[in-house]
């Protein structure tokens, strides 16, 4: 694998190129975000720091999900709740917290490429032939074009936003459990107290403008809704519903890092 690590300090690159060479894969790191743009689309991974010189690493994040969808796990010491919910909604797959330790990071890129890869289709296959566009109100899901129309309009979700979308459309009637839903999309059940699907959850619902396309059942999960309205015109759930709920999510995602790489960072200036 060709991983591509996006990373302006020297001592926690070298740390992390010598791991990942150990492991057999090669490596490019770069040191701005401009050479990030550069060199994306030659990439398989990408490990991210958002503490570049020449730009935020969350806008950076943006632009490298209009032009890449190779997995992309952000690492950086910054660690409040606001900047790890911006990350996943602006297209990363995974983010960990620095410090933290080499062997849980070496895991989670593992973890992240098996349910990103192509042999990770244990969900519904979104180009499968017969798979027919789903129509809720006003709102279409179209699996085998990968798109989302509201009221006509092309609405952009990230990979990961539309794939929980498209799996609860393909099921329209049926109440999916948390469990069941990051077993089939993200590849591991045993997430369930991460908050990443309540994010993407909230994210569908604030780009699409329909609050009630997805509707939370609480303490077991999610199913597709049928929207009557735009929100702001009648729609009764938040759009915010969901994460930091009542739905048993866990202390954050990134949790449970511990001492080890990059200890002395994000007591300064944050990375």
């Amino acid at each position: 694998m060709h991983a591509l690590l996006v990373e302006d300090d020297d001592r926690m690159a070298q740390a992390l190129g010598t791991a990942l060479a150990q492991r057999g894969h090669t490596v490019r790191r770069v040191g701005r975000a401009l050479d990030a743009l550069r060199h994306v689309r030659e990439a398989e991974f990408v490990l991210l720091d958002l503490g570049l010189p020449d730009l935020d690493g969350l806008e950076l994040l943006r632009r490298l999900r209009t032009v890449c969808a190779a997995p992309l796990i952000v690492v950086t010491a910054r660690c409040e709740e606001r900047d790890i919910v911006q990350g996943l909604r602006a297209g990363a797959d995974d983010y960990v917290v620095k410090p933290f330790r080499m062997a849980e990071l070496m895991a989670r890129i593992d973890s992240v490429r098996r349910r990103t890869g192509p042999q990770a289709g244990r969900g519904p296959d979104p180009t499968a032939s017969g798979a027919r566009p789903v129509r809720t109100g006003d709102v279409e899901v179209d699996p085998a074009g990968r798109t989302v129309t509201v009221a006509g309009d092309e609405v952009r979700l990230t990979r990961r936003e539309f794939d929980v979308l498209a799996f609860l459309a393909a099921r329209p009637d049926e109440v999916h459990s948390r469990e069941e839903i990051l077993d089939r999309i993200w590849g591991d059940a045993f997430l369930a107290t991460s908050r990443s699907l309540d994010v993407h959850v909230a994210g569908i619902r604030a780009k699409t403008g329909r609050s009630g396309l997805i509707r939370t059942v609480r303490g077991f999960g999610y199913r597709l809704g049928r929207p009557t309205a735009p929100d702001g015109a009648g729609g009764s759930e938040g759009v915010g519903e969901g994460v930091g709920g009542s739905e048993g999510v866990g202390e954050g995602v990134g949790e449970g890092v511990g001492e080890g790489v990059g200890e002395g960072e994000g007591r300064g200036g944050e990375r």
